[in-house]
């Protein structure tokens, strides 16, 4: 068994809810990140994957005048850092989404993503 934060990333790019779109794809691009994770305070209130500035650079001729909450996906599902890798990714592939916010009783702590669960599991073999 190989738990999510043996293999989560611990350096999450964040956001507040009224930051634009062209500040998250500029955080995304520097970073080197497929996602930001909208906090307010220590709370989780959102997550902004690359597929969603894809979509709103289709629709918006501004992304400068658009708030990341309006294109996050709101209350996502996040994990545990005790998450087993197996279960991370069959919750992944069944609900369609690449990146998993891994929270504890202090808040976020992390982040894991598809390739990250999956590589786990070839590596295991």
């Amino acid at each position: 068994m190989v738990a999510v934060s043996e293999v989560m990333t611990t350096g999450v790019a964040t956001l507040e809810p009224d930051a634009t779109m062209s500040d998250a794809a500029k955080t995304m691009v520097k970073g080197g990140f497929g996602s930001v994770v909208v906090m307010l305070g220590q709370m989780v209130l959102g997550i902004l994957t690359e597929r969603d500035v894809l979509r709103a650079a289709a629709g918006e001729p501004n992304l400068s005048a658009c708030s990341v909450e309006e294109w996050m996906t709101a209350e996502p599902d996040t994990a545990g850092p005790e998450l087993d890798t197996e279960e991370a990714a069959t919750l992944m592939l069944s609900r369609g989404f690449r990146h998993l916010p891994i929270v504890d009783s202090t808040g976020l702590v992390g982040m894991v993503s598809l390739r990250d669960v999956l590589s786990a599991r070839i590596g295991r073999r």
